[in-house]
């Protein structure tokens, strides 16, 4: 990596049994994101999508921060064009191609503006006791175009998302679980292994049938009741002649752990 690079951050990753780890890593800027580092991303999440023995994804930020937010200025130019795009690929906000695995994300210290939109793009939130939430949009004179004006009232509900999202104030871990932004609080420093613990667990059940099961919740969120009651006949058909439900029903007549291999 170049010096000009390393300044620009960059999104590591790391594969861990069936677990993929993707880092913001800009640290010194606070995981201030980047363009090279958006790229990055959607480059980690099309992995994550595409290859059958990553189950489930782990987000975090390196140092002290998850991210406070955007570089404003190195997107200042696509935001007047209107322009919101990942090239056709996977979306790491989920406002586009949706990644079919779960992610579960591990957040600290500032989690600012596309941080909070970026970890409620994801399925479970583990936040530390120290983090420090702001939804800060229009005191930038901008909204929020991440899913924030979405998730907080699907997740907060419509007085909560508006008391947070209009008076753009900064809240703390415990506000945001008491409003189910995030799931878990844990003490400062370790939040990312317990979304690891998180994400270990999930990988125990069977691969389609984890990711069936987030697909389902989708299209209720996106299409409503009737579509996700249409699908699901057809879907658990689809499920109940795979391998891994034949694995399951041996592995329940035997009492033990299935052994499931994503097919």
């Amino acid at each position: 990596m170049t010096e000009h690079d390393s300044a620009e951050g960059s999104v590591t990753t790391e594969v861990r049994g069936h677990i993929f780890l993707i880092g913001l890593n800009r640290p010194a800027k606070m995981n201030g994101y980047t363009p090279q580092m958006a790229r990055q991303l959607v480059a980690a999440f099309e992995r994550l999508d595409a290859e059958d023995d990553l189950r489930c994804g782990v987000m975090f930020g390196h140092g002290d921060h998850f991210t406070a937010g955007l570089d404003l200025p190195k997107f200042q130019k696509g935001m007047k064009e209107g322009r919101r795009s990942t090239s056709g690929g996977i979306d790491p906000m989920a406002l586009g191609r949706r990644c079919r695995k779960p992610i579960v994300t591990a957040v600290q210290g500032v989690t600012f503006t596309f941080g909070i939109e970026l970890m409620l793009a994801g399925d479970i939130v583990v936040a530390a006791d120290n983090c420090r939430f702001s939804q800060l949009e229009p005191l930038r004179g901008i909204h929020a175009t991440g899913g924030a004006t979405m998730r907080f009232v699907n997740r907060g509900g419509w007085g909560n998302a508006m008391y947070h999202l209009l008076t753009s104030d900064e809240f703390d871990a415990a506000e945001a679980y008491r409003i189910g932004l995030v799931q878990e609080v844990v003490s400062t420093g370790l939040q990312l292994d317990r979304a690891i613990e998180i994400a270990e667990k999930i990988c125990e059940g069977a691969p389609l049938a984890v990711q069936a099961t987030k697909a389902s919740s989708a299209i209720y969120l996106r299409d409503g009741e009737e579509a996700c009651i249409t699908a699901l006949g057809p879907k658990q058909a689809e499920l109940a002649a795979s391998a891994d439900a034949a694995e399951g029903v041996s592995s329940f007549k035997e009492r033990r752990p299935g052994r499931f291999e994503g097919r």
